[in-house]
């Protein structure tokens, strides 16, 4: 066989091999690929240590303040992530032009009584 003969053989197939890979792949493929949105999860966890640090709860009422919150906010982003169809990333991960669902997540943990932790309130003179 000439290598003229080999050469077009192997254009052939190659050709065929990229038709079938992109058939399966217009076939198969989602009909969209997921939106990004971003949350300030910087923002998020460092308003709960602030707070944390300014309450006068014991070392284990601390931790388990915490891990619930974490929970939390481990569901919230996921609820809000389904809701809205998008992979959500960390506000710093996202170069621009994402939306911030970050208030939306605030939201669901405020409906879901996971509650920051508070500082004590100020004793009034009374």
């Amino acid at each position: 066989m000439s290598e003229l003969r080999v050469l077009a053989a192997a254009v052939l197939l190659a050709g065929g091999v990229a038709a079938a890979v992109s058939a399966a792949m217009v076939r198969y493929a989602p009909d969209r690929a997921p939106a990004i949105a971003s949350v300030r999860l910087g923002e998020l966890a460092a308003d709960y240590a602030a707070n944390a640090a300014r309450t006068d709860a014991t070392g284990q009422e601390t931790a388990r303040t915490v891990r619930a919150w974490a929970l939390g906010l481990e569901d919230a982003l996921a609820e809000v992530a389904k809701r809205h169809g998008v992979v959500l990333l960390p506000a710093r991960a996202v170069a621009a032009g994402a939306p911030d669902l970050t208030a939306e997540v605030e939201a669901v943990l405020a409906a879901a009584a996971v509650k920051p932790l508070r500082a004590p309130e100020p004793e009034s003179g009374r």
